[in-house]
């Protein structure tokens, strides 16, 4: 009799056991729906600041390699015969900078960007010299190290690059020194990076002797000069 009381207390307790585990149910669903409210905002901050991160890094890489591929292109400059130095026209530069524009499509390199290609050479005293600068791009910069014209006399310039790590050129030769600035345009935290302009710097000597007297010009091709 005893056994049946307990048995059929216990299923009248049953229910309210249910109720009691659905109740704390919703109430367990309840504290992870607030939770989540919480969290999400900061996720997707966290989420699309390490989206700007990437891009930003993407972007340094690509501006590096268009300044290594334009030194190496205008390095490789060699119009000419078997009978003279090759020589180096306005022509050659106006396609290493098309070339470099290609390379950077989608950065709209014309507008944001400013590429400034330099021939480091040696003057009459063995001084280093900025023989000639051309310009590609709309952005406002100007060298850091230098514009054409410097060092044109004495020994005094030390040549092109960061302070005590200059790149100069050896004797009777040159090297092709190309500076690109870029302004980068965020993908959505403008207001908190900041305006942001990358530089970046590469040099490659040229590849075999070329007249270095000047630059030939060539009719109805327009110099890309710095002014």
């Amino acid at each position: 009799m005893q056994q049946v009381t307990r048995i059929l207390r216990g299923a009248s307790m049953a229910p309210k056991r249910l109720a009691r585990r659905v109740r704390l149910l919703r109430e367990t669903r309840a504290s992870v729906m607030i939770e989540m409210a919480f969290c999400i905002p900061l996720l997707v901050l966290v989420g699309f600041g390490g989206l700007e991160m990437a891009n930003l890094t993407l972007v340094n890489t690509r501006i590096s390699q268009i300044g290594l591929s334009t030194a190496d292109n205008a390095s490789r400059i060699a119009v000419g015969s078997s009978l003279s130095l090759p020589r180096v026209r306005e022509v050659d530069i106006n396609e290493v900078f098309t070339g470099a524009d290609e390379q950077g499509r989608g950065l709209n390199l014309a507008t944001r960007g400013r590429i400034i290609l330099s021939s480091l050479e040696r003057n009459p005293e063995d001084g280093q010299w900025i023989h000639w600068q051309r310009c590609f791009g709309a952005l406002d910069a100007a060298s850091s190290y230098g514009v054409q014209g410097d060092g044109a006399t004495g020994v005094d310039f030390p040549g092109m690059g960061p302070e005590g790590r200059e790149v100069t050129a050896p004797p009777g030769s040159a090297v092709m020194f190309v500076e690109i600035f870029y302004e980068y345009d965020a993908l959505l935290y403008g207001k908190w990076l900041g305006p942001r302009r990358i530089h970046s710097t590469a040099a490659f000597n040229i590849r075999e002797g070329r007249d270095l007297t000047q630059v030939y010009q060539v009719s109805g091709v327009t110099p890309s000069t710095c002014t």
